[in-house]
């Protein structure tokens, strides 16, 4: 065999080297896990094969599938609730924990508010979010109201987050006769939110002070914050001095916060939320009675009214809103019936045929209705009626005499008298010429009793035909009025400078006489003065101031 050049053995060994550069170029290597993410269009892969190939490149489109690991969803709203919490519970100040141990002390309580919440949490939960703000304030309306919608209190304030009239009015919420925007849950919501954002710009980004703010007005707080007369940088709500109840209010609210964030550590049973909407708003295009808005989503009158609080009568508005709150489960049911409901049934209709010497204003107190309902309906201009006219007057259904409505309240509050009085009422039926007076004498009644056995005034107008119910037994009774609708409050109402036993009665929409019998134990027959507390029971739904 003949022997190889040197030349040969040369150019073969470069080729040798150079092939392994090829194959093996110098990188980091790279692992890939079944669980990366990948940020890039290609990347080299090793791999082992049982041929003489045992390494090559491999592209990995952008678009490959990869499993990635994904966050479980949140299945429950006190988890998604307090996972947004945000402000230190200050759980060093003797304030919050005073508050905390008297939370700890009345589980039943904590257990109560939370099971009343349930309906509309998810709601708030939501919106906050949407909005930034810490979700502490989630649980505000445990402090403000106990989750009450119907919540009242002597200063005026009402719904779920106590907006009292004129703060209410300035951050668009409606009052009128038919609805209270305060009680409606989702204007409110929003109200309350816009209300605390502009206080924590107000008070440079301190949520504590935009609480007290809050609860004891802004005006109220920068008086404080002056009075205190420390350099900006040692201001804090802990540094100046407030009003007695806004002292408790901040802490109270940190406090209940703390044991949404760990119930367990303080032994609290909260009901079980789920992390989804319990109702949905429905359009309804148009205004239509409650009850039979009841019966068409299939559930009680009185679960839609809980839901749907700003509706002070037996209808939706007739200027809207034209939304009412359904429970999730119900609504296919309620759109579908909607939509099959002849126009003529969304409320019920009257005819009424005008008598000598009545007014719209008459006739509307006489069907629970506005004067500018009747004048919309009828195309009326001004106020100008004559007799023989025909109107047509929207009103409550038959069915609709149920206990959320005025006239209900009216029903319910006859029943409890003929309870009271152990029988069933005499009947008069008015005619031509009777006056509240001439009847309450000819059955030995005081007028007022029976004017308010009755649903009407003292100077009432009557109207032939109309019957009265009449209570034989003089009225005793000193207990709250006992009407079956849970929209009266009780409140504890401390007299102010200059006020008087009928101002106090016409603020609330109660009478003088009611008043006194309700405080029974007090000598209110001439005077009261500032500072004397008195029991009220307040029906919120017939206040519009």
């Amino acid at each position: 065999m003949r022997p190889i050049s040197p030349l040969i053995l040369i150019i073969a060994s470069l080729l040798v080297l150079s092939g392994c550069q090829i194959l093996s170029p110098q990188r980091d290597d790279v692992t890939l896990s079944e669980h990366s993410v990948i940020d890039m269009t290609t990347i080299e892969v090793s791999r082992s094969g049982d041929d003489a190939e045992t390494q090559q490149e491999q592209e990995i489109p952008l678009d490959a599938p990869v499993e990635v690991e994904l966050p479980k969803p949140v299945t429950d709203l006190w988890e998604r609730t307090r996972s947004g919490f945000e402000l230190s519970h200050e759980l060093d100040r003797q304030r919050v924990t005073n508050e905390l141990k008297w939370f700890v002390n009345h589980p039943e309580y904590v257990e109560r508010v939370a099971r009343r919440a349930g309906p509309h949490l998810y709601h708030i939960v939501t919106e906050i979010e949407k909005r930034g703000l810490p979700l502490e304030f989630a649980l505000l309306p445990i402090v403000e109201s106990a989750y009450d919608p119907f919540a009242y209190s002597h200063g005026r304030a009402a719904g779920l987050w106590q907006f009292i009239p004129s703060t209410a009015r300035l951050y668009g919420l409606k009052i009128d006769w038919w609805y209270d925007g305060r009680r409606d849950v989702r204007a409110s919501t929003k109200a309350a939110i816009d209300y605390l954002e502009y206080l924590h710009d107000l008070f440079n980004g301190d949520w504590l002070l935009a609480l007290a703010a809050y609860n004891a007005g802004q005006g109220n707080v920068m008086s404080s914050i002056r009075r205190s007369k420390l350099p900006s940088e040692e201001i804090d709500f802990w540094s100046i001095k407030v009003l007695r109840e806004t002292y408790t209010y901040v802490p109270r609210l940190l406090a209940i916060s703390e044991i949404i964030a760990n119930p367990d550590r303080y032994h609290m049973q909260l009901p079980s939320l789920p992390n989804e909407p319990y109702w949905q708003p429905v359009d309804t295009g148009n205004q239509l009675d409650l009850h039979r808005a009841a019966e068409l989503a299939g559930i009680k009158p009185e679960q839609l009214y809980s839901l749907n609080p700003g509706f002070n009568q037996w209808a939706t508005h007739p200027d809207g809103p034209h939304e009412l709150l359904i429970p999730v489960n119900n609504i296919e049911r309620f759109k579908s019936a909607l939509e099959s409901l002849p126009p003529g049934r969304r409320v019920a209709w009257q005819r009424h045929k005008v008598r000598q010497g009545e007014n719209l204003g008459y006739i509307a107190q006489k069907y629970q209705t506005t004067t500018e309902t009747i004048r919309t309906a009828n195309q009326i201009k001004g106020n100008l009626i004559r007799a023989g006219d025909s109107l047509l007057i929207p009103a409550a259904s038959a069915e609709t005499q149920y206990s959320m409505t005025s006239q209900g309240r009216l029903a319910s509050r006859q029943a409890s008298l003929t309870q009271t009085y152990g029988g069933e009422p005499l009947i008069h039926t008015v005619e031509a010429g009777d006056s509240l007076w001439e009847i309450s004498r000819k059955y030995g009644v005081n007028m007022r009793n029976l004017a308010r056995w009755n649903g009407m005034g003292t100077t009432t107008l009557l109207h032939p035909g109309t019957d009265l119910k009449i209570f034989k037994k003089n009225q005793t009774t000193a207990s709250a009025p006992k009407k079956s609708r849970e929209q009266v409050r009780k409140l504890n109402y401390k007299v102010r400078e200059g006020e008087s036993l009928s101002l106090i009665a016409s603020k609330f929409n109660i009478t003088v006489r009611s008043i006194r019998s309700w405080n029974s134990d007090l000598n209110l027959q001439k005077y009261i003065y500032a500072g004397d507390r008195l029991t009220l029971y307040v029906d919120v739904t017939s206040l519009i101031n």
